[in-house]
């Protein structure tokens, strides 16, 4: 089952990073969040990727065209100008990259995408997201419920510190780790070839042309996911990973290194 990955925004709320980077490739731990992404799929056994381009595209291109070299070691002797290659990663991904529009927003970018995907079950996320979720239960819960659509719902982390008062004294106080009310879209969804009937072209946008449709007509479900997500939405946000990370607390990471 190919996984798709939306890689195309020009990610304005993270703008310390994505004014010379594309949001994918802003990094966690001295890799971009995309390959977090990829390496939680591909520890589920899900190896075949198409991503979605857009804004500096060029850049992840780059990255995927000299992944041995960037994520190896070597030895370079400049007297000689021989290169020795001491150890490159193995990583058994199929990575499709599809120049999707600059300006397309997100069910666009997915629309372009048809003639990849073909008549086949696909699966789809955002280029800023990490999780813990069992990426099978959700497919097995999709194909349970058959429908056109399957979401992984989450509860967002708290933005702000929690106060509680005895009176006016505070007796405690730190940062939630999830709001204890309502769901979002945390991505991770499951889709069938049926979506494309309501996508027409780059104007398109995944949530209300394509989601909210599916919910009125009755192809909409949701996998309710109560472990850990993150998205990389702000600064902030990329701190949060990035602390995670380098305590050796990153929930998302299932996979060996």
């Amino acid at each position: 089952m190919k996984a798709v990955i939306l890689a195309g925004g020009s990610g304005t709320r993270l703008a310390e990073e994505t004014a010379v980077t594309p949001k994918p490739m802003v990094q966690i731990g001295g890799y971009p969040i995309l390959w977090h992404i990829m390496k939680c799929y591909s520890f589920w056994g899900f190896n075949e990727f198409i991503i979605a381009l857009g804004y500096k595209g060029e850049a992840i291109k780059n990255y995927f065209l000299h992944y041995g070299d960037l994520a190896g070691d070597m030895t370079v002797d400049l007297g000689r100008n021989t290169v020795t290659r001491l150890r490159r990663p193995r990583e058994e991904w199929i990575v499709h990259l599809v120049d999707t529009g600059t300006d397309t927003l997100t069910g666009g970018r997915v629309k372009r995408l048809e003639h990849l995907i073909g008549n086949e079950t696909f699966m789809l996320t955002y280029g800023d997201g990490v999780a813990d979720v069992d990426l099978n239960k959700v497919i097995a819960h999709h194909r349970a419920r058959k429908r056109l659509a399957t979401i992984t719902a989450v509860r967002p982390p708290a933005r702000f510190g929690g106060v509680a008062f005895d009176g006016d004294e505070a007796v405690s106080f730190g940062e939630k780790k999830q709001i204890n009310e309502g769901w979002i879209n945390g991505g991770f969804m499951v889709l069938e070839p049926g979506i494309f009937k309501y996508l027409a072209n780059d104007s398109d946008v995944l949530e209300t042309d394509l989601l909210e449709r599916l919910v009125h007509d009755g192809q909409f479900v949701a996998y309710r996911h109560t472990g850990f997500w993150q998205c990389m939405d702000t600064l902030r946000d990329r701190q949060i990973l990035e602390r995670l990370w380098q305590a050796g607390e990153a929930p998302w990471k299932l996979w060996n290194n």
